[in-house]
């Protein structure tokens, strides 16, 4: 019958570690009995060489060897058959040296020639074996016998039986095999304890599915668009996924460290950790929305998803400002149904020169106020934006101010990341103000944008605290988070290497100040846009 090996990983465990134990505790008995027969059995040819020695100290018994003759009921058979019942020998031999006995258990083999070669004994040395005689297999000793003068005058053999040696033997292999049994029963409880917690911790599979789901993970941790960090329970980075490490500007070096090594401190830190509890948390981190959600996992770490929302908010707040704008066309349509009238009632009067005045003034006014912008700041994103702004803020009932001061001539490297600045002061000061003011300057390669209102002010207590990302005293719209507008200003202008801080402005309000190196180019505008 063919013998299937099981596919489950606690089955192949629990097998393999049952083997091993069976393995090693078959081995250390094999090991432990052979030294045991061995010792066993030295121990006998040293009691039987003991005995031999004794029996051979005996000084009556050479003097019966050498002047008695060879009997069945002589003194040196009687002296011999006494050592023996006294220390349990098998057999005590007493010889000449022609190596004819003199003594012996069977009677019948008396002033017969020895069965096995006395010579070793007869030569002066004593020796030790294992051999077979005429009374079977045993562990035997021989002595030389001499007088008082050291004569050899013959020879003393004495011999243990075998039996009682394998006896011995046998008799510890019952507690030899108790204890293994208690081993082996020992490794199996253990081996099948560690196979039920291997078999919970996965869950049944075998090792081709653990390697399937490894393999199916990999790819689509690597291909999915979200971001995907694990940590374990002492807050390292255990898992680093491709859009992880864009977003948050890490590399695979980043695994095995902790996250306050590998990110700077600030909220992004906080949520990854866990110190801010929520779901779809907001954070700002290299100058992107992200959202994070932290989903614990059972050995105390955790799994931190992170979507990236930038474009998102960007919309958003485009769609703030697309509804500004949408407000001020409508307050720009009234405005202009009330001029047209106004017109229509000149020209019905005949008052023909009051109304063509009428349009010129109002055409070079928006004229004016259009160029002023652009003589002021060269850039037209920038330009469009403080017209739209402009516009918005009237609308409201509010006004907007370019300062006299405003000077942008130079190129702009990246349009977009001032007009991200001066959009978001700009729409918080709409908010809390009625007058606005702003102004551009060029420090050579360094923008200044200053925005000052005439708002509440910001405390001096709160003012690190409004760049944090989440704060806000104003409620959220529908299709976006607050909090982020001036977080963003300040993560955009340490990238550049710059700084935004707020103070406060004379006669009440607030004086936002945002300052980007190297934001500004004095190469012309062609070539910048080469490089872009």
């Amino acid at each position: 019958m063919r013998i299937h090996w099981p596919r489950r990983v606690f089955a192949q465990v629990l097998l393999t570690q049952v083997t091993i134990t069976t393995g090693v505790i078959t081995l250390v008995t094999g090991l432990f009995l052979a030294p045991l027969s061995h010792q066993l059995d030295d121990q006998a040819m040293h009691q039987a060489l003991s005995i031999a020695q004794t029996a051979a100290a005996e000084p009556g018994l050479v003097h019966s060897l050498t002047s008695t003759d060879p009997s069945p009921t002589g003194p040196v058979q009687a002296e011999a058959e006494r050592i023996r019942r006294a220390t349990g020998a098998l057999y005590i031999v007493v010889m000449d040296t022609r190596g004819v006995r003199w003594s012996h258990t069977d009677t019948a083999q008396i002033s017969r020639h020895v069965s096995t070669d006395p010579s070793t004994a007869l030569g002066g040395r004593e020796i030790m074996q294992i051999d077979d005689g005429t009374l079977g297999r045993s562990a035997r000793a021989k002595v030389p016998l001499r007088d008082r003068d050291g004569t050899i005058v013959g020879a003393v053999s004495v011999g243990i039986a075998y039996d009682s040696v394998h006896e011995r033997l046998l008799g510890a292999i019952p507690g030899l095999l108790l204890y293994s049994g208690a081993a082996l029963a020992a490794g199996v409880l253990a081996a099948l304890a560690v196979s039920r917690r291997l078999q919970r911790s996965t869950h049944g599979l075998a090792f081709a599915d653990i390697s399937a789901l490894l393999d199916e993970r990999e790819a689509m941790l690597h291909s999915i668009r979200e971001a995907v960090l694990a940590l374990d329970a002492q807050g390292r980075i255990r898992l680093l996924n491709d859009e992880a490490q864009r977003l948050l500007e890490l590399d695979q070096d980043a695994v095995g460290r902790a996250l306050g090594e590998v990110l700077p401190p600030g909220r992004t830190t906080e949520v990854l950790v866990g110190r801010v509890d929520g779901d779809n948390l907001l954070t700002v981190c290299n100058g992107r929305v992200l959202i994070a959600n932290r989903m614990p996992t059972g050995d105390g770490g955790a799994v931190v998803t992170l979507r990236d929302r930038t474009e998102l908010e960007l919309l958003g707040r485009e769609l703030d400002s697309t509804h500004g704008l949408l407000d001020a066309m409508r307050a720009q349509d009234h405005e202009h149904a009330n001029r047209l009238h106004t017109l229509l009632g000149l020209l019905e009067l005949g008052r023909h020169d009051a109304a063509v005045e009428f349009v010129a003034e109002v055409a070079n006014g928006h004229r004016a106020s259009a160029e002023q912008v652009a003589e002021r700041v060269n850039d037209p994103l920038l330009s469009a934006l403080l017209v739209g702004k402009s516009a918005i803020a009237a609308e409201r009932g509010a006004s907007l101010r370019i300062s006299p001061a405003t000077r942008l001539p130079d190129v702009v490297v990246d349009p977009r990341d001032l007009v991200t600045v001066l959009g978001n002061l700009i729409d918080n000061a709409l908010d809390v103000a009625s007058l606005i003011e702003v102004e551009l300057l060029a420090e050579g390669t360094t923008a200044v944008l200053r925005v000052s209102d005439n708002g509440p002010g910001v405390p001096p207590g709160m003012r690190e605290q409004i760049f944090t990302e989440g704060w806000s005293t104003k409620e959220s719209p529908a299709h976006r988070g607050r909090g982020l507008g001036l977080a963003l200003v300040r993560r955009l202008a340490e990238r550049y290497g710059g700084a935004a801080r707020v103070t406060a402005r004379a006669g009440g309000g607030a004086v936002f100040t945002v300052v980007l190196p190297e934001a500004l180019s004095v190469r012309p505008l062609s070539e910048v846009g080469e490089l872009r």
